[in-house]
């Protein structure tokens, strides 16, 4: 049964394949010109990276902000701020609404220096520059994520009730 799905899912995509490559032909387009999509600008989660457009922006269009946020700097100038991991499009008009940039936005996660240790289903993750110590991590175990953000909150409470940092007090 399995083998008879898989020549039947075979045949399928061997002729969806020889439509593509027909329409493309038909259509003008080298059919070596057509390629998978792949990430054209990787961001960081957490982090920001700067980008200069070759003309100024009007408008701009992210496709899913929960992944990626952008922020105008000026009309030449905008950062993306990864927020989670994912892949998601950036097109940017200008006041012609011509698309002046379009780029497909990849998030991911920062691997030097961390260390993702797992038990089971759940997932704890520790920077380690060169001590370790535990972190915010999209994916790590709830508990864990609740605990350490617990500890920041009463940590910067302290902070700005000005008991911390060397006051003595």
């Amino acid at each position: 049964m399995f083998w008879k799905l898989q020549k039947q899912v075979s045949d399928r995509s061997s002729k969806i394949a020889s439509v593509a490559i027909s329409t493309a032909m038909i259509a003008g387009i080298s059919a070596t010109s057509i390629t998978p999509a792949s990430a054209d600008v990787e961001v960081v989660a957490d982090q920001a990276k700067v980008f200069r457009l070759e003309e100024p922006a009007e408008t701009i269009i992210l496709g899913n902000p929960s992944i990626a946020d952008v922020t105008v700097h000026d009309r030449v100038t905008i950062v993306i701020t990864g927020k989670s991991y994912g892949t998601t499009n950036l097109v940017v008009l200008n006041d012609a609404s011509e698309p002046v940039v379009e780029e497909l936005i990849t998030v991911t996660a920062e691997m030097a220096g961390y260390v993702a240790i797992q038990r089971n289903s759940n997932r704890f993750t520790y920077s380690c520059n060169p001590d370790c110590h535990e972190v915010l991590r999209l994916g790590d175990n709830k508990k864990k994520i609740e605990d350490v953000a617990a500890t920041i909150s009463v940590r910067n409470e302290l902070a700005q009730d000005g008991t911390v940092a060397g006051n003595g007090q």
